[in-house]
């Protein structure tokens, strides 16, 4: 009787164990969930754009729809009209870093980046204004 005892308390103690784990993967996949990547885009200058940004640093202090380090994609969307003079304004802050428009955080600079890739990052990050 006693060892009846003993093997169903360590069955209870393995199940519960396990179960715990799943719950573990099952929270860290919802987490990795709430942090999304860039929204896949309608054209192929936006999908370059996507990859641009997934490739880089960006998302380390920007993200989609939230405020973090740096402003959300949305909130730089609605804040610059999308035009030929904003994107290449916004596309050399990218390159050379920033100061002062959103707080005080200063913006890492990218100078690995060409004027090409930025402006195309930037257009996605526009395109999202209805979001």
């Amino acid at each position: 009787m006693k060892k009846l005892f003993i093997i169903a308390g360590l069955s209870t103690l393995a199940f519960a164990c396990g179960n715990n784990a799943e719950q573990k993967e099952a929270a860290t996949e919802t987490k990795e969930a709430t942090q999304p990547a860039p929204a896949p885009a309608a054209n192929a200058d936006a999908d370059k754009g996507v990859t641009l940004i997934a490739n880089s640093d960006c998302l380390t202090c920007h993200k989609v729809n939230e405020k973090s380090i740096g402003p959300s994609y949305v909130d730089v969307s609605k804040k610059y009209e999308d035009n030929d003079a904003n994107v290449a304004m916004l596309a050399a802050k990218v390159i050379k870093g920033g100061q002062g428009v959103w707080g005080e955080v200063p913006m890492t600079p990218h100078p690995q980046l060409s004027e090409d890739d930025a402006k195309v990052m930037v257009k996605y990050i526009l395109s999202l204004k209805n979001q």
